[in-house]
């Protein structure tokens, strides 16, 4: 037999250890410049277990939605000895599932959050600030058993959240049912360059006290944390310190003052931390544990049944005399006492009130007789502490029934924020009023001729290149990840957009004001006209090129209002830079294919689409501003192969010029004969894209290259069309 047959003698093994299971066998391992288009691959339809004609939204309507909310409503005292309950009741440990579910958003990119069930998953499923999550996912796994394919893990794990909220005594704003599943780890979601749990903030900041310079897109203060450490910055315990850099997570997560407040102070109105013991013999979390531990992790050997032995944070003890009501207690508490700095049985710092009778303290979470004293964390304190925070919770205080409503309208926000437009909410307790966070779009209409329109489009004189620029602009903003911006709402016309340097104001305003009274005249809303001149301009690109394919369009986009419209959130939606039109603001230290990586994934494209949208839109003559990088053609405004065909094309060379820049040189004469930039040459560097546009190089692939190009078009122009989804 060749080769090397393994010893049986020695035990040898004929796995290669990490060889081919390994992360250390990636490509990035040996070329860590390489653009890696992993995040491109992310929704594989191959990695999804449902049948091809899935379809989750049409399930989600089959659901019996009182009767779900009846059976979590029953697990929340159904005790059990191998994860015993608080004081007999698990919603203390629901509400931090969801809550810790959805803290991950953050609004830079719309990444993190609860709306795919990516905490199920690493790196989330086994952070440190996420301690035992798991075993409250297996609680809920009968109730997820029972319903089946309908009742996604992310809606399961927010709707778990708002059921204990109910049976502790709040009235919620509402839930939305409508959440799909992801099947695997998040590859695109960046949570930091760290290495270590909890490694000192100063990695994330430009400087530690100045919280806003927390590097973006980031949210958290610590690597596997939610927001910020309960211990005070960096563990040191400081309040009006700690108060800042709340103020500044919480409003990377889009919430203002009164809305981190309520959330602060209503989350911990129920329920208890966990650090009665050191944490010296728990074990590992999920992803490091032993297949026997069968993904439970942080294996706790003293609990013995006892949810007083329960250790998560560190931290011990309840905020309240009754951690099962959702009451004003916390306010009796932090404002009613002075409370001194000291440490919990596993040595984390926190508060305890001063001199508190013993008869005002809550009881031991599994032996009634006993009497335990509550704490504060650095978090609470710098509610009472922040003259801001102090200020509302005064307001609060003053007005019980204000506090549960604003606390109630936080906790919705905070637990569907990521969900998008209210047409992605389903079930009976979806609340009728539109709030700005959802960016509300009127219903658009679809009574009108489109022929008639397309008609008054083509004879009005806009070149194709500034229709299709205007077309994709306006729906380049939209992200997959919290599903906001895109063409519906025409919100390119309002501020902010309309004024963005990327959307070339000027050249916008010039095809806005022969677009808007075409819109006025035909009962079309400006948002369809802008889609369908798009459109138009590709479909005269598709015949210059000697082709006849049609470009599908569906009528129905509303135009938002100012009013509908909150310009300061929509900030975070401005492209600083489009791969795809070739522009970026100035230079940064991504670099710009990278950057389009990350664009392309917030469009849910995927390679092919990338790559066929960058190659026609470079000879559609759609540059920013009208440049001529990566424009390799002398048919500029025809729907061709040529950027393929030109880039693999061997008889040329590439030479690197000042800039950032490159030519296109004869490589017999020297002659320049096209520019580019890295965003170009990617595609012909790349492996991967390199495959992807060899294909559309050859010289049987004109039409195939149109027909796709067609296909992404109109992906990008509809991602935001959730109303046409079933």
């Amino acid at each position: 037999m060749d080769g090397n047959p393994v010893n049986h003698q020695t035990g040898g093994c004929p796995v290669m250890h990490g060889g081919n299971t390994g992360t250390e066998n990636s490509v990035t391992k040996w070329w860590p410049d390489a653009l890696n288009l992993d995040i491109l691959a992310q929704h594989d339809t191959r990695t999804n277990p449902m049948d091809p004609g899935y379809n989750h939204r049409e399930a989600v309507k089959g659901l019996d939605y009182d009767a779900v909310c009846d059976d979590v409503k029953a697990l929340m005292t159904e005790s059990q000895d191998w994860w015993p309950a608080d004081w007999g009741h698990y919603g203390g440990l629901m509400i931090r599932l969801a809550w810790h579910s959805a803290g991950s958003y953050r609004m830079g990119d719309g990444r993190g959050g609860a709306g795919s069930g990516n905490i199920r998953f690493a790196p989330l499923n086994s952070w440190p600030d996420n301690a035992s999550l798991d075993k409250a996912r297996r609680l809920l796994w009968p109730v997820k058993k029972k319903y089946g394919n309908a009742l996604s893990w992310a809606d399961l794990i927010i709707l778990a959240g708002n059921m204990a909220y109910e049976t502790m005594g709040l009235k919620t704003f509402g839930f939305g049912f409508g959440r799909e599943d992801i099947w695997g780890p998040e590859k695109d979601v960046y949570w930091g360059s760290e290495n270590q749990w909890l490694a000192p903030s100063e990695n994330r900041y430009g400087d530690l006290d100045t919280p806003s310079t927390l590097e973006n897109p980031l949210g958290a203060v610590h690597m596997g944390l939610i927001y910020v450490n309960p211990e005070g910055v960096n563990g040191n315990p400081d309040p009006a310190r700690t108060a800042l850099h709340i103020r500044e997570t919480f409003a990377r997560m889009a919430m203002n003052d009164e809305e981190t407040a309520a959330l602060t102070c209503g989350g911990h109105t129920v329920g208890k931390a966990h650090g009665a013991l050191t944490g010296d013999n728990i074990g590992a979390e999920p992803e490091g544990c032993p297949v026997s531990g069968q993904g439970l992790g942080w294996y706790n050997p003293e609990q013995h049944g006892k949810a007083t032995n329960a250790f998560t944070s560190g931290i011990e003890g309840a905020w309240t005399k009754e951690p099962l009501k959702f009451d004003m207690g916390y306010f009796d508490y932090l404002f009613g006492y002075d409370w001194e700095l000291t440490k919990s049985p596993a040595g984390a710092n926190q508060y305890q009130p001063v001199n508190m009778p013993e008869d005002e303290k809550p009881v031991d979470p599994t032996d009634p007789s006993v009497k335990r004293m509550p704490m504060m964390t650095d978090a609470d304190m710098a509610m009472k502490v922040d003259p801001a925070y102090n200020a509302i919770c005064q307001k609060f205080m003053a007005d019980p029934a204000y506090f549960a409503d604003t606390f109630a309208r936080a906790w919705f926000k905070l637990t569907h924020r990521d969900m998008g437009p209210k047409a992605n909410y389903y079930g009976n307790q979806v609340p009728a009023e539109d709030l700005i966070w959802q960016d509300p779009i009127p219903t658009g209409s679809s009574d009108y001729d489109v022929d008639a329109v397309k008609a008054q489009i083509a004879a009005s004189g806009l070149s194709a290149a500034e229709m299709i620029a205007t077309a994709w602009d306006s729906a380049r903003t939209f992200r997959g990840s919290d599903k906001r911006g895109g063409a519906n709402g025409a919100r390119i016309r309002l501020a902010p957009q309309k004024d963005w340097a990327g959307n070339e104001p000027e050249r916008l305003a010039k095809v806005l004001g022969v677009l808007e009274p075409i819109a006025a005249a035909t009962g079309a809303s400006l948002a369809d006209v802008i889609v369908l001149a798009g459109n138009v301009g590709l479909e005269q690109s598709i015949k210059a090129a000697g082709f006849d394919v049609a470009v599908p369009f569906t009528a129905g986009r509303g135009d938002a209002s100012e009013a509908q419209t909150d310009a300061d959130s929509f900030s975070v939606l401005e492209p600083l830079a489009d791969g795809f039109r070739n522009w970026q603001l100035k230079e940064y230290a991504v670099s710009p294919e990278a950057m389009m990586l990350d664009r392309a994934q917030l469009m849910g494209l995927t390679a092919m689409d990338m790559t066929v949208l960058v190659g026609g839109l470079r000879v559609l003559g759609a540059n920013h501003g009208g440049g001529a990088h990566g424009v390799f053609t002398d048919r500029v405004g025809q729907l061709t192969t040529d950027f393929f065909v030109n880039l693999t094309d061997m008889s040329m060379s590439w030479e690197p010029v000042d800039g950032g820049t490159y030519e296109l040189r004869d490589r017999t004469t020297g002659d320049v004969k096209f520019t580019a930039t890295s965003a170009d040459l990617v595609f012909g560097s790349n492996s991967i894209l390199r495959g992807y546009a060899e294909v559309y190089a050859q010289d049987d692939n004109a039409e195939k290259f149109v027909r796709d190009f067609v296909a992404a078009w109109t992906k990008v122009m509809e991602n935001d069309r959730f109303d046409l989804v079933a």
